[in-house]
């Protein structure tokens, strides 16, 4: 039987660390968010891990394929927590929850309370009967759970006052935007060119525009609204590879061996502090630069100093050609600070890698911006859309607009 009295310890040892967390991110923890974080008991919604593992502000996976990669998990509390302050829930909202785990569904229904609703839709029949059982045992039977595809309206002019996607979505289908009532709210980590952020969107003349971002990292979406990048191996064994997430097209035999070539280094003078973040500057590379890419690497890669990569899951990347360049680890300068640098392979590496530094120095010189994004219709003429990068999904035309700030 399970110590009661030890999970409220590890619930208020949890709700420290995601504080904690927010701190460090520049955002303060909602009150409603942290009481719902006390009274629900996440040890119910995350199967065979023990309690002590199900107190850790880390995601766990529920299900993985039979490739072994995740198809359903209970995400961290502090990603959760924070995308439920994006949505600005207050008592009496009707929320709908895209992809399903149980847990985030609870914190939810905490928040808006007995005057408001929460519906939670999922594809996979396993993980909405599981979400249901748990939400029952946890005292949460008044959630709606729904097996279908979110990729479609759930029923013909229902409305709701947020909409929270808990999987990573790489298109905004029109369902989303009709459900959305006057002055709501929609939250989607959505893909822009490999990188994930979970931005809060909201209608303003006929278009989705953005409140702000987070950046964060989820399961793929399923169903309809499925897509797969291309990966293009550097190396064999996938030890080091490109990948490419929207239309882009690179020459993969063009890059053969580049990595066997030697490795010239440029570094910018742009230095960041200790614990500042810059994930902004991912996005700025990836709109500003004609054959952009994410390049990964294995961490045996990364120990034999064949790439050195700060994030070997994806790294902003440029491939000209039979040329490539990456941006690699910051170096400790004078004063505590970190300079950026890039490294290069390829007969013109030199030309490459100044040209991925030279954004680094135009987005320092632009003063660092924070972007702006707005979801219009495909289809919108290019005429009627705001200045910007432009990248066209299957269901919207995404615009990416920098404002600067000095």
């Amino acid at each position: 039987m399970l110590d009661t009295m030890s999970a409220d310890a590890l619930r208020g040892a949890l709700v420290e660390q995601v504080a904690a967390r927010h701190q460090a991110l520049g955002l303060v923890l909602p009150a409603e968010i942290e009481r719902a974080l006390r009274r629900v008991p996440r040890h119910l919604f995350t199967g065979d891990a023990d309690l002590q593992a199900a107190y850790e502000d880390t995601a766990i996976i529920t299900k993985r394929n039979e490739r072994g990669i995740s198809m359903s998990s209970v995400s961290a509390p502090w990603l959760q927590a924070m995308m439920l302050g994006q949505a600005e829930l207050k008592p009496g909202d009707r929320v709908l929850e895209v992809g399903t785990g149980g847990y985030n569904a609870a914190l939810i229904q905490e928040v808006v309370g007995s005057t408001g609703s929460v519906t939670t839709i999922d594809i996979d029949p396993e993980i909405t009967e599981r979400a249901g059982r748990c939400l029952a045992d946890a005292g949460y039977a008044d959630v709606e759970v729904i097996c279908a595809d979110a990729e479609f309206a759930i029923e013909p002019g229902r409305m709701f006052d947020a909409i929270i996607v808990t999987v990573g979505s790489w298109d905004v289908p029109p369902a989303w935007s009709s459900q959305l009532a006057e002055g709501g709210r929609l939250v989607v980590p959505l893909r822009t060119k490999g990188l994930t952020r979970s931005w809060v969107l909201e209608q303003r003349g006929g278009a989705l525009v953005s409140r702000g971002h987070q950046t964060c990292g989820f399961v793929p979406m399923q169903g309809a609204g499925a897509h797969s990048g291309v990966a293009i191996p550097l190396l064999h064994d996938d030890a080091v590879g490109l990948w490419l997430d929207e239309q882009d097209s690179i020459e993969a035999a063009a890059l053969s061996g580049v990595l066997d070539l030697p490795r010239v280094e440029v570094w910018t003078g742009i230095t960041v502090g200790a614990g500042i973040r810059f994930s902004d500057q991912d996005l700025w590379l990836a709109t500003t630069l004609p054959g952009f890419s994410l390049i990964t690497a294995s961490q045996k890669a990364l120990d034999d100093d064949i790439v050195a990569l700060p994030w070997r899951y994806g790294t902003p990347a440029l491939a000209d050609g039979p040329n490539l360049a990456y941006r690699t680890k910051p170096r400790t300068v004078d004063g505590g600070r970190y300079e950026f640098g890039v490294f290069a392979h390829g007969p013109q590496a030199d030309h490459s890698a100044r040209q991925l530094a030279e954004q680094i120095a135009a987005w320092d010189r632009a003063g660092r911006p924070t972007p702006r994004l707005s979801v219009h219709p495909a289809g919108t003429p290019d005429d009627e859309l705001p200045d910007g990068y432009v990248l066209d999904k299957k269901h919207c035309r995404l615009l990416i607009a920098w404002s600067t700030a000095r």
